[in-house]
């Protein structure tokens, strides 16, 4: 059991016909919101999904940041191979400064995520393992047993990725958190002639977002905020003014937000 959530460990081992055992072992994030870290083990190459953090609930009075419990990481650090990023969101990559403070080891992802990534560690003054690149969606990156290839998907920040893994045992598809948007702002649609791609492949194991699954319905494209957007702008109109806040780690839409509004060759962005 966790010391720090009270949730039982669990992990999947898939014995699948083969040279060794695959196993899948969720860190964080599994059944809660933040602490997104897994890892992919399989003979003595241990892999990372993800690094990130969660925010104090309000019974955790004077706690800033809640941080993943990685002992059996520090237990087995000597196998730790690299860090595979899907994307650049708090909850997937915060506490990544911390755990490069205990364990150095490559990162891998999109030019976004690496560069949120390393103004983080600015901060902290901490530095990338030497190996650590950014990838482009199609690329492969080789790590003992493991070939990660990257593949895009819609999120509410850019340059997201999925990742299909693949080793001895056999395929592991992760999709990272995900949408499917036919009409996404910056234009770059999922690449669902991957996914259909290695379906035919065949895959051992699937690791799919789940977060509102159960809600009915679906995510709208993100360009329908423009829309709903333009009531208000007329009413800041009138008013005389119109104050929009956008999230930082999402700048298509800060540039949705001023790109419909009236005052577009006068509006000011502050990050």
């Amino acid at each position: 059991m966790c010391s720090v959530c009270g949730i039982n460990r669990r992990w999947v081992t898939l014995a699948r016909p083969g040279p060794g055992k695959l196993q899948f072992i969720p860190l964080g994030g599994l059944g809660e919101i933040g602490k997104n870290i897994s890892a992919v083990v399989y003979g003595n190459d241990i892999i990372l999904i993800d690094c990130g953090l969660a925010f104090p609930e309000v019974d955790m009075p004077g706690i800033d940041l809640v941080l993943p419990d990685i002992t059996y990481l520090l237990e087995n650090k000597d196998r730790v191979r690299a860090i595979f990023l899907t994307h650049g969101h708090e909850d997937h990559i915060g506490a990544i400064p911390y755990f490069l403070k205990q364990i150095s080891v490559p990162i891998y992802g999109t030019r976004l995520t690496m560069g949120i990534v390393e103004m983080k560690l600015q901060e902290h003054q901490v530095s990338l393992h030497p190996k650590s690149h950014p990838v482009e969606p199609g690329d492969t990156v080789k790590v003992g047993n493991f070939s990660v290839e990257f593949f895009r998907v819609n999120h509410s920040i850019p340059d997201a990725t999925g990742l299909i893994i693949r080793n001895p045992v056999g395929t592991i598809v992760h999709t990272g958190d995900f949408k499917f948007d036919h009409t996404p702002v910056d234009g770059h649609v999922a690449d669902f002639h991957k996914l259909a791609q290695v379906g035919s492949e065949g895959v051992l194991l699937l690791l799919a977002d789940s977060t509102n699954a159960e809600r009915p319905g679906y995510t709208p494209s993100g360009k329908n905020g423009r829309e709903n957007l333009r009531p208000h702008y007329r009413t800041g109109q009138r008013a005389g003014a119109c104050l929009v806040v956008c999230v930082a780690s999402a700048p298509h839409s800060s540039g949705r937000g001023v790109g419909c509004s009236p005052w577009a060759s006068c509006c000011r962005c502050r990050t």
